[in-house]
């Protein structure tokens, strides 16, 4: 009979403790696996959601990005950089702080806005209604494209008016209250000021603003052109204008990992280490009472001429069974915890729809199963150690006597 045939035998003799140690094992390795999507999750949601937005180059008035510093002479910067050989396609985001004011709801604070013409496809996916453009000159409201959430907080739809005041930033506001109609529902790209996001034209973002003459900008977003990489663009653009700073979404990435992130990655790694020595003393305490509850078949298997080799082949085996069957259940039981702890995150202010806290890729799946092999292994030393170090003749005395 090989070691495989006997550990199978052996775990099958007592099927109570091989369930609770497969069930102990599903459950912590889930944990494991969660902590391992945790680690990674945020960086690479936010860069595939920098990557599908169809820019590639992010341009600011400072280098401290990601903190917002208003960008002057927008229009400017933006028709420079456009000339640029390097340069497809060039975007202005402006936003401003709003709330709405609708008639028997409270007051609700949104994100208001504004893309350059033409940059609407790229910004948002109209899911119902029309989009920016949709009322006629003679109409006296502005119109207005809302999120998905903000239409189903409000109970709002396409042709509902839509009171908007813009707030002043520092100071109790003192605008004036400006009349929207509701054009379309859309699903945002740009929502990293929250679920709540009202997007409108130049015109009506200036009147809400009561500023007709402020061309300032949040952040240039610069498509490259097919062949060009994002770095040359970026080095194209300081070298035609000193007084801005454009960034690859590699180098947002490597920023945001540096800082926005590395409390994630720190907790995740604090945890799963947490977890491989539960898994560890799991797996060593169920082996070390199995071994210990079997000294006398051991010892008689010693005895008839079963090799140290052979009896620590058959506890690796074992453990193997154990850790590997658990290592496999918990993937589907990881996954369908780590859907429900994203959607409890995600409810969190401010966190836009396409952002995720766990996301699952093919190698983190190789690295948790890694990780458990080892700790399988390790977990079985002691137990072969003992095993293997049994006295022969003394055990099988003992055993005798008792």
């Amino acid at each position: 009979m090989t070691s495989r045939a006997l550990a199978w035998r052996t775990a099958a003799a007592e099927p109570a403790r091989a369930a609770l140690a497969i069930a102990g094992v599903a459950v912590i390795g889930a944990l494991l696996f969660d902590m391992l999507m945790l680690s990674q999750g945020l960086l690479v949601s936010f860069r595939e959601m920098l990557d599908t937005s169809g820019y590639d180059v992010r341009v600011v008035a400072s280098d401290v990005f990601p903190a917002r510093v208003d960008l002057t002479n927008a229009s400017e910067v933006a028709a420079d950089i456009a000339r640029l050989p390097e340069v497809r396609q060039v975007t202005i985001v402006r936003t401003d702080r709003a709330v709405v004011l609708v008639p028997g709801r409270a007051p609700t604070d949104v994100a208001l806005l504004n893309l350059s013409p033409g940059a609407e496809r790229q910004g948002w996916r109209i899911v119902d209604g029309a989009d920016l453009g949709a009322l006629g000159p003679q109409e006296s409201a502005a119109p207005a494209v809302i999120s998905r959430q903000l239409s189903r907080a409000l109970g709002l739809s396409p042709g509902s008016p839509l009171p908007l005041r813009a707030l002043a930033s520092g100071a109790a506001s003192a605008l004036p209250i400006v009349g929207f109609t509701v054009v379309g529902i859309a699903d945002f790209q740009f929502e990293n000021d929250g679920p709540y996001v009202l997007a409108t034209t130049f015109e009506a973002f200036q009147r809400a603003r009561a500023s007709v003459s402020s061309d300032t900008a949040d952040v240039i977003l610069v498509a490259s052109r097919p062949s060009i990489d994002a770095s040359a663009t970026v080095a194209a653009i300081a070298g035609r204008r000193r007084d801005v700073h454009a960034f690859s979404n590699e180098q947002i990435v490597e920023r945001f990992n540096e800082n926005g992130f590395a409390y994630f990655r720190q907790i995740s790694f604090v945890l799963s280490t947490i977890t491989l020595g539960f898994a560890f003393l799991l797996v060593a305490t169920l082996l070390t009472v199995a071994v210990n509850q079997r000294l006398g078949q051991v010892a008689a298997l010693r005895a008839l001429g079963v090799s140290r080799r052979r009896i620590a082949s058959t506890l690796v085996w074992e453990s193997a069974l154990l850790v590997g069957t658990g290592g496999l259940l918990s993937l589907p039981l990881g996954w369908i915890l780590a859907l429900g702890l994203d959607r409890i995150l995600r409810d969190m202010p401010n966190i836009p729809d396409a952002l995720h806290f766990f996301v699952f890729e093919p190698r983190l799946a190789l690295w948790h199963l890694a990780l458990l092999a080892a700790t399988g292994l390790a977990a079985a030393v002691y137990p072969v150690w003992v095993a293997t170090r049994l006295p022969i003749a003394a055990t099988l005395r003992f055993e005798t006597v008792s």
